[in-house]
Parts: C-alpha cells; sequence; structure tokens
C-alpha cells in the first residue's frame, strides 16, 4: 500500500469519501469490492479521532435496553457474531460481570431482565448463556470488591477488540480491491458544480501542496468532524450533531480477569473496568463537548471521576494517579437530540444533502459494516445491487493461520513472537516475517514494554501507511497504551523513520 497522490491528483472517482475513521474505511473497503473506483481521504492518520479511542467492545449495549431500543442492539450483536468470525486475530469473548449493590440506581431484578433479554436478542450468535450471581459469586470474580450493601450479581458475554486495527484493515481492503487511500491529506474546499458537490480541493499536509479530486458521489464520513465539514458545503447548515466526550485511563495491573460494567454512584451512568493487555482499562465518562474534537484532552475531572468510582466499588485495591499507564479522551458524533449524554441514542443516520453529498452521521463502533452497508444502498444503489455475499465479506488478517512453532522454526524465532504476530496481523503474519529474510536485525524486540519487533516498524511504514513513530506506537501496535518508562524505547522506533 502506497501514498501516492499522483493518483489522486485532477482524477475522478465513483466514490470520494472524506474520513478515514472506521466508517468512512468501511464504505471505501464495500464500495471498491462492488468495483467502484474509490478515494479516500483522511486529514491525520486513519483511526487518529475517535475511532482509536473507544472502550476497545464490540457489544450488543446491554445498556441501551433500558431506552427500548431493542432493533439497534438486535443489529450490534449480529454485527459483534459477524466480526468475531471475520477478524479472530483482532476480537475475542470477554465474560462480563454487573455487581448489584442496595443503592444502585438500576435493581438486581432488572439486571437479571437485562441480561436475559440481552442473551434473547443475541439468539443463534451467544457466546455465553447469562448467569445470575450471589453475593459470594461477585465476591470470588474480584476478591477486592466492596461488600457492603451488594445484594449479587449478574454474568453476560460480550465482546472486546482492537478499534484502531479493525478501521486499517478495512482500509488496507479497500486498497486491495483497488481504491486509492490518502492519510495527512486535509480538505480545503469542495468543488461545486451547478451547485452539486463534485469534488474536493484537498492539501497534501505532507508536501504542502493542493491538488483536486472529484467524485461522482460524495460521501462525508468525517465523525465529530460533520458539522464543520458540512458548513464547507453549506455555510448556512444547522447543527447536526452532539458530540459529547468519554475518556479512558488504562490501569497498572490486572484487577479481574473478567470485565465489569460498573454504575456510577454520582451520576448513575455506566462505565467498565476491563482487562486489557495485561493490565486494566476503566472508562468511560459521558458529558457534552463543544470545542474541536482534535483539541480534545483528558482533565483532572475526569480522572478524578474514573479513580473515584472505581476506588468506591473495590476499596480494598488502591487506585493512585501513578499507576495510570496512559489516559486518552475521544468524541462521539452522537446525532443531536436532548436529554442527559449517557441517554443520547447510537443510532445512525445517512443523510442526503442539498449539494447532493452524503453524510454519515452517529452510529456506534460494532456496526460500521450495517452503517456502510446502509450509506452504499442510498448513495450507489445500481451498484449495491450487484455487491458481494455477506460470506465473502473478509478483512485484510482474515483466513487460517499456520501453527505458531511451525512458522517459528521456518524464521527463527520464539513461537510465542509468532503467535503474537498472528494476534496482531492475523493471516497477514507471514508477511511481516518475510521482512527478516536476510534482515537478522529485524527479528530483535524493540522495548521491553512489548513483545513488538522491529520488523512490524517497517511494515507499518512500508505497507500500512504510518507516516511518523506516533502513528506506529498509537495506531499499528497500541505501544503507547502501556506507558513504557524506558526513555529510549521512542527512539528507537524512531530510527525507522
Amino acid at each position: 500500500m502506497i501514498r501516492d497522490i499522483s493518483r489522486l491528483e485532477n482524477k475522478t472517482f465513483d466514490v470520494l469519501i472524506v474520513g478515514g475513521g472506521i466508517n468512512g474505511a468501511a464504505i471505501a473497503h464495500l464500495a471498491a469490492a462492488c468495483g467502484a473506483s474509490v478515494a479516500l481521504l483522511e486529514k491525520d492518520d486513519f483511526a487518529a479521532g475517535t475511532s482509536s479511542r473507544s472502550s476497545k467492545l464490540l457489544h450488543g449495549g446491554i445498556r441501551y435496553l433500558e431506552h427500548f431500543e431493542f432493533d439497534l442492539v438486535a443489529e450490534s450483536l449480529r454485527e459483534r457474531a459477524l466480526q468475531l468470525k471475520t477478524a479472530p486475530h483482532l476480537t475475542g469473548a470477554l465474560r462480563f460481570v454487573i455487581p448489584v449493590y442496595k443503592d444502585s440506581p438500576r435493581p438486581l431484578w432488572m439486571m437479571k431482565v437485562g441480561v436475559r433479554l440481552y442473551d434473547l436478542l443475541s439468539g443463534r450468535d451467544r457466546l455465553g448463556l447469562p448467569r445470575y450471581l450471589s453475593t459470594e459469586d461477585v465476591v470470588k470474580e474480584a476478591p477486592g470488591i466492596s461488600r457492603e450493601g451488594l445484594t449479587g450479581g449478574v454474568e453476560y458475554w460480550d465482546a472486546q477488540m482492537d478499534d484502531a486495527r479493525l478501521c486499517l484493515e478495512n482500509v488496507l481492503m479497500a486498497d486491495t480491491f483497488g481504491a486509492v487511500a490518502a492519510n495527512n491529506v486535509e480538505v480545503e474546499q469542495f468543488i461545486l458544480e451547478a451547485g452539486r458537490a463534485v469534488g474536493v480541493q484537498a492539501r497534501d499536509r505532507s508536501a504542502g501542496r493542493s491538488f483536486a479530486v472529484k467524485g461522482r458521489t460524495v460521501i462525508l464520513a468525517a465523525g465529530p468532524w460533520s458539522d464543520s465539514l458540512i458548513r464547507k458545503l453549506d455555510p448556512a447548515a444547522p447543527r447536526r450533531l452532539r458530540p459529547t466526550k468519554g475518556v479512558h485511563i488504562v490501569y497498572q495491573g490486572q484487577v479481574s480477569s473478567s470485565a465489569f460494567l460498573l454504575q456510577g454512584h454520582s451520576d448513575g451512568r455506566v462505565f467498565f473496568v476491563i482487562p486489557y493487555k495485561g493490565h486494566t482499562l476503566i472508562g468511560t465518562t459521558d458529558t457534552d463537548y463543544t470545542g474541536d474534537p482534535g483539541s480534545v484532552s483528558v482533565e483532572e475531572e475526569d480522572l478524578h471521576y474514573l479513580l473515584t468510582e472505581a476506588a468506591r466499588v473495590f476499596p480494598r485495591l488502591t487506585f493512585e494517579r501513578s499507576r495510570i499507564l496512559s489516559s486518552f479522551a475521544g468524541v462521539r458524533p452522537l446525532v443531536a437530540e436532548k436529554g442527559h449524554p449517557s441517554k443520547v441514542s447510537r443510532r445512525h443516520v445517512v443523510e442526503r444533502l442539498k449539494n447532493g453529498a452524503f453524510a454519515v452521521m452517529g452510529g456506534k463502533y460494532t456496526t460500521y459494516r450495517a452503517i456502510a452497508e446502509d450509506t452504499l444502498r442510498l448513495a450507489l444503489p445500481d451498484r449495491w445491487r450487484c455487491r458481494p455475499p455477506m460470506k465473502d465479506y473478509i478483512l485484510f488478517g482474515s483466513g487460517s493461520l499456520e501453527k505458531a512453532a511451525v512458522c517459528a522454526s521456518r524464521y527463527g524465532l520464539s513461537a510465542d513472537t509468532v503467535a503474537y504476530l498472528q494476534g496482531v496481523y492475523g493471516s497477514r503474519a507471514e508477511d511481516v516475517l518475510a521482512l527478516t529474510h536476510g534482515r537478522p536485525e529485524l527479528k530483535a524486540v524493540v522495548c521491553s514494554c512489548s513483545p513488538a519487533i522491529a520488523a512490524q516498524v517497517v511494515y507499518a511504514r512500508d505497507v500500512e501507511m504510518a507516516r511518523d513513530v506516533d502513528d506506529v506506537l498509537e495506531r499499528r501496535l497500541g505501544v503507547s497504551y502501556l506507558g513504557c518508562r524506558n526513555e529510549g524505547c521512542r527512539q528507537r522506533y524512531c530510527q525507522y523513520f
């Protein structure tokens, strides 16, 4: 996959997509699979915004049941099952426990009804049977949990995923089908002909020059930047989004091998405590956000909220600031509606703008493929009738894996290293390993904070369009979440750029 702006400059495509988050990447993937010529533009890096700053979950959204969004939950559960089959290297089933206390906003009977209904909506796609837990059962799951007022709990199943790499694999699949994708390319203005959007004037931020690219169909998939992008088309356009901020922290050490869905005491909203890369992911907050999505940051009050709520449920554990390995904030591009931020629907909307462009807004990560389908059904009705059957929906790393020990013997690496690479790249792991032929230095582990080897950095640069070390650390490998204390870590990655 080569970043070649000449393949875009002054060209006309069937579909021009603006926004390289998960929705834009999936739309590009499916449109190209239908035989359309596709251009995908991303102003930063693929998944650099909201699509790499989620709770890392593929889930139906059990909490949406109390808002009676049964169809959204059912759709999400179907998509969850598809992603588990499509990308087993990037996804995995995860058991959740919901402890319930006497003063919990949602009583135990409601939680029991909720997990049972969740299981019914899962149907044949269930990952495990729900279970009602006694007080002792809950304590066994996490010995440090508070027993005071604990009335019991419930257990249910969902899934965990690598959000940034799922997005990247959709981009790589689009490229496989002939799409032209470019990161670090920003839209300066739209090209209009007879009042209709037919392309954009874009700027290659790497080279510092502008160029035109046209599309017979223009699709805006800019996430929380949608309103500002739409106003470049129509300065008088009304606000369509209600952005909310979500903050997570990666906490050193693992609280439990199970994930916990907890009910906040101060505001009643739910948040997660999830095992993650040998540590614990705690989040998320859910507050209105009116600033620039590119400037969203973790504030002191966000950290205080998450640590305070976690400490309230796990009082025997010491939640100290010094043990926060990393933190990150993202902006949810929710469709505007009234009510508390945590109650705003996660449904998506695909709208045809008066200039003829299409805008996709809202939605949740789990349903990204369905969102792409809905978008193309509206934007490319003729081609969409000829779409590939769903059984052919695959991602870049889909496919069977060779035994790690066999592969390790062939390349002179440990079976653990090969298994790790297969967990990142799936069936494409051997593409990374092939780089080590004649270059034994690429077999070396880059830093003690991660099992990543040097060949992965070269692969990220040459195949996955990583432009700098941040693209590698944050999105290609996710090393930045581990909060390495080794001062030489970053420099060792930088030598490849």
